[in-house]
């Protein structure tokens, strides 16, 4: 998730949605680093800056910055509720542990070194079908999949309130006079209902995360300052000419691969990338590629995998090490001159 404002007032409809399938695509491959930044000291677990893509934050329902026993028992506590509700509603709906979440068939992939999924996944953008992530570890797919279509609706807006589809869309209509979306008074059904219950109401979550528009607005300021530093600037140019070199030509930004990849992925799934106006926020699951033709899924891959491969040659070899002596001197300054705020936002989240 990046650090916009507009994104991060979308935090609580995220968590509350319960969509997304645990693992960030962004967050795999060459994007993994288990050295942290100064800034992700206080920023907690899923924080990361990449040059011209921008700083992210993943950040889950209840804020929890790790796999603490106190998270884990609050995912239960969703989970048993999110049963209780699914019951009054006339569905059966089996609780998942939390510690079950990380083990679907594409945990080893995430272990690879960069270049090794690179070569197997690419950016793991299309060569992984997110929509069966959790094929075969959540019970409640083989309890939807043996409900009618008519039940099936019915079961997904329990589960997921009025406004969800069967892939886990949810659209989030905007406050009249085209304002942030009141996602609070929506219904997002028993997951959103259980959500709430354990970690407090949305509008009190999206209050608290307001509390740090200053801050997060300094971290946009700071990977401006990062990307158009002179030697981040001469790293990128080397690296778009290596790819270049390597027959992937016309990219520019050091995130333009990948956001190609995706592109061509929408393009075949008939995907509509989120809108930037005000009429809606469409929040959607994975797309699932049953109806994707074949061949043109493998051809594809195949581009992903292959530019994946170049990019992650061509960062290794020329951009990263440039990026991150800059990034890691211009966070280090950023800690130094923000360190009550840093402290603040860090006990906030432990605290959640």
């Amino acid at each position: 998730m990046r650090t916009s404002r507009k994104a991060l007032a979308l935090v609580a409809v995220l968590a509350l949605a319960g969509c997304g399938s645990g693992q960030d695509p962004a967050a795999s491959g060459d994007q993994k680093d288990s050295d942290k930044s100064p800034l992700a000291e206080y920023m907690g677990e899923g924080f990361m800056s990449s040059g011209g893509g921008g700083m992210r934050i993943s950040i889950r329902a209840g804020g929890g910055q790790g796999s603490s026993e106190e998270e884990l028992a609050k995912q239960r506590k969703v989970e048993d509720a999110t049963v209780a509700c699914m019951k009054d509603a006339g569905f059966e709906y089996v609780a998942v542990p939390p510690e079950s979440q990380p083990k679907n068939k594409f945990n080893d992939a995430f272990n690879l070194p960069p270049d090794k999924f690179a070569q197997q996944y690419g950016y793991g953008i299309s060569t992984i079908d997110w929509s069966k992530a959790a094929d075969g570890i959540d019970p409640n797919t083989k309890i939807r999949n043996g409900l009618s279509a008519k039940a099936k609706k019915a079961y997904d807006t329990a589960l997921n309130g009025p406004n969800a589809t069967a892939n886990g869309t949810v659209v989030i209509a905007p406050k009249e006079g085209g304002g942030p979306s009141d996602s609070g008074k929506q219904d997002l059904g028993c997951r959103g209902k259980a959500v709430e219950e354990v970690y407090g109401k949305s509008q009190d979550r999206a209050a608290e995360f307001q509390k740090y528009e200053s801050l997060f607005k300094d971290i946009q300021a700071l990977q401006k300052r990062i990307d158009d530093d002179q030697r981040v600037v001469d790293a990128t140019t080397a690296w778009a000419d290596c790819l270049a070199d390597a027959g992937h030509s016309g990219f520019t930004k050091i995130d333009d691969p990948r956001q190609k990849v995706e592109q061509k992925l929408n393009e075949l799934t008939g995907t509509q990338p989120p809108t930037k106006s005000g009429a809606g926020k469409t929040i959607t699951g994975p797309p699932s590629f049953d109806k994707v033709d074949s061949a043109k899924l493998s051809e594809l891959r195949k581009f992903e995998t292959d530019l994946a491969v170049a990019d992650q040659k061509c960062r290794a070899k020329v951009y990263d090490e440039s990026y991150k002596t800059v990034q890691y001197a211009m966070e280090k300054e950023f800690v130094d001159q923000h360190k009550a705020e840093l402290e603040a936002y860090r006990d906030g989240m432990a605290n959640r």
